[in-house]
């Protein structure tokens, strides 16, 4: 207030706390009744309660002799719903509406601010509500009319025919067995709507007695609304701060902070939503949208969201594809849920739908019918892939449903080729799940479905190529003229004998034919995330690279070999890669591994820290690929069980299965000792 004087303070009155009805009392919210029924003439005949749903029914007497209430139209209701025999059944035994049934139904699922008051002497008595209810009229008589009418209709047709025909006809009946319940399914009937009406009909009404407004019963009770102890011990909760005690009456709604949509519709604004952290903010975004160009996603960040901060938060939830960023599959289909088509789980639906999106970023085209034969998925699952991220065309397929954005690879290829990592690992393991043949690895060359880059004739590539010769041969010559000065410093400083490396130069002439097959692939759409190969990778100096960067290179590849094989003793090249890759994607931009390693430097690192290969005699007709074949083991690891290893390693050079008891066995005649089974297990481990 501007001015306290205005509004002085009259009285101070004392609150208390009554426990007496604590998780006792509920409050009744009647609905506006008749001018035939008033507060004082209404009388309950009954009522009944289940206590976990909190659902209450009541039953009260309308006053027929009122003024007000229409005779007539009582008495159809009771012959439409009981018709003119009357019996123990009978809803309306007086053949005249005399009665009315009230359902409840929860005003409010948190109740915890509310309170019952009463103030007497002074003092204001505050006992907290358990539950508030509303009570509705129930018109489940119509339900009953309604049956009776049927049934006089049925009785009505059935006298009408003759004898014969009301002859019961022998029928074929088919008698089916049902199939043992699955989880899945059982889980799916659980959570349906059905199984639980089911289950809240199940559940016993208790009946209880009611008391009227001036039984002696009821201003019994009446007296618990009053706390049974004034002393300070009964009413700690009270002495509290005045932001406390007002915090304690009007808590914050849990309830409202639940109920906010995650996702900017109709009800979440963008005001709203650039009020979530950023990392929250991207991951609505994408999805909603599922396929945004970074550009688009920026400027709904709005002005002044940092885009280094951005990079790092979307690659969190979605993957480069066609130098778009598309969703991540975990985040449209997280753990423990399934389909709504086919109810398959959702790391299955992820399998498939990250096949779609790594088979975009092979082709701008997708055909439906092969990633159904592949995936095995029903056909409602893999439209919806289709559509999260692609545009159906007649006669052609579906097409990526955004252009190929250039701009974004251009200015940031370290984050195109930490992606392009990202896809050489969900590549390796989609061949592994799906067993994918050569015709699905190999981008298809679509030239009636292709998009406006692929028309490109063979003379403007041939153009094309040497205009990006002349503009890059100036840079070149002088990279070239740096790494000779750093190699000349470096035979300086070393004063050892070093023969000369002879490095050709040739000039480039304009008018010189020049092979133009990398580049006519570039230009082709079989594209891995949006990425040239011009590029892909750092080139070397005439196919090699400065002493200098060797040995840094050679160090960090033999680090990262050691410290694997040390972690899992045996690798197969095909896993070898797979960490390899993984490892890569999670070095910063510019690191010295990203200059290009072959299979052939990764082979001859793993033998030069003290590995092996293991010649395992795979039986022919295997379906493993020759990565995988290739099996090295850490032959010394200078521990106690490098013998036992040693021993085993030479079993399984010998015979790709082997007994669990011929191993034992020859462990203890090799090494001299019997091994107990726990010893036998960690060698094996």
């Amino acid at each position: 207030m501007a001015n306290e004087e205005d509004d002085p303070i009259i009285q101070e009155i004392d609150v208390f706390l009554a426990r007496s009805l604590l998780e006792k009392l509920y409050l009744f919210q009647y609905p506006i009744r008749p001018a035939s029924m008033t507060y004082d003439d209404v009388t309950h005949l009954s009522a009944k309660i289940k206590p976990k749903q909190q659902k209450v029914e009541l039953e009260m007497a309308i006053d027929t002799l009122n003024p007000n209430y229409c005779r007539s139209k009582g008495e159809q209701i009771a012959l439409n719903v009981d018709g003119t025999c009357t019996d123990e059944t009978s809803t309306y035994s007086s053949k005249l509406m005399d009665k009315q049934t009230f359902c409840s139904s929860q005003a409010a699922s948190n109740v915890s601010r509310y309170a019952a008051a009463v103030y007497k002497k002074g003092e204001l008595h505050l006992t907290p509500l358990h539950g508030i209810l509303q009570l509705r009229p129930s018109f489940t008589y119509l339900d009953k009319a309604d049956a009776k009418h049927r049934e006089r209709e049925a009785a009505n047709e059935g006298g009408d025919s003759s004898q014969d025909e009301a002859e019961d006809d022998v029928k074929q009946i088919t008698v089916r067995f049902s199939r043992p319940e699955t989880e899945q399914a059982r889980q799916r009937r659980v959570q349906s709507y059905e199984f639980l009406q089911k289950r809240q009909a199940e559940e016993h009404w208790v009946h209880l007695h009611y008391y009227g407004l001036k039984d002696s019963r009821s201003e019994h009770e009446r007296q618990y609304l009053f706390s049974q102890g004034h002393g300070l011990a009964e009413n700690t909760e009270l002495i509290k701060s005045p932001s406390e005690y007002l915090m304690m009456l009007m808590p914050p709604s849990v309830e409202e902070e639940n109920d906010k949509p995650m996702a900017p519709s109709n009800v979440l604004s963008m005001a709203q939503l650039r009020t979530l952290p950023l990392a929250d903010q991207i991951k609505i975004l994408m999805k909603n949208v599922k396929v945004m160009p970074f550009a688009n996603l920026m400027s709904l960040l709005g002005s002044g969201t940092d885009a280094t901060a951005v990079l790092r938060c979307v690659q969190q939830v979605a993957l480069l594809v066609q130098g778009n960023w598309v969703v991540k599959s975990d985040v449209l289909y997280p753990k423990d849920t399934s389909s709504p088509h086919s109810g398959v789980p959702a790391e299955v639906l992820c399998r498939g739908r990250d096949f779609v999106m790594w088979k975009f970023t092979q082709d701008r085209w997708v055909v439906r019918k092969e990633v159904a034969a592949v995936t095995k998925l029903c056909p409602e699952d893999v439209k919806d892939f289709l559509e999260h991220m692609s545009v159906a065309r007649i006669n052609k397929g579906w097409e990526f449903m955004l252009p190929y954005d250039e701009d974004f690879v251009k200015k940031h290829p370290d984050i195109v080729q930490r992606q392009q990592m990202l896809w050489m690992g969900i590549q390796a393991k989609l061949e592994k799940v799906y067993n994918l043949l050569k015709e699905h690895l190999t981008p298809k060359k679509q030239e009636a479905q292709s998009a406006h880059p692929l028309l490109v004739s063979g003379e403007q590539r041939v153009n094309m190529a040497k205009a990006k010769v002349k503009q890059n041969y100036g840079q070149l010559e002088k990279e070239l003229q740096k790494q000779k000065a750093e190699m000349k410093s470096n035979d300086t400083s070393a004063k050892t004998d070093v023969p000369n490396v002879c490095i050709k130069e040739e000039s480039v002439s304009v008018e010189e034919p020049m092979d133009t097959s990398a580049h006519n692939e570039g230009l082709n759409n079989g594209l891995l995330n949006g990425l040239h190969p011009a590029q892909g990778s750092t080139d070397p100096l005439n196919g090699h690279l400065p002493g200098g960067c060797i040995d840094r290179v050679a160090q960090e590849l033999k680090a990262f070999v050691s410290s694997t094989f040390k972690k899992q003793f045996v690798l197969t090249l095909s896993e070898l890669k797979r960490l390899f890759n993984l490892h890569l994607a999670s070095l910063p931009p510019g690191h010295t591994l990203f200059s290009g390693i072959s299979d052939k430097m990764l082979q001859d690192m793993v033998l030069d820290t003290g590995c092996k290969q293991i010649l395992v005699p795979f039986p022919p007709q295997t379906a493993a690929s020759p990565d995988e074949l290739k099996v090295y083991a850490l032959w010394e690891a200078g521990d106690t069980y490098d013998q036992h290893r040693q021993v085993l390693l030479e079993i399984f050079s010998k015979n790709y299965r082997v007994r669990r008891n011929v191993i034992q066995n020859q462990l203890s005649q090799e090494c001299g000792e019997d091994l107990n089974k726990q010893e036998v297990d960690r060698v094996l481990k």
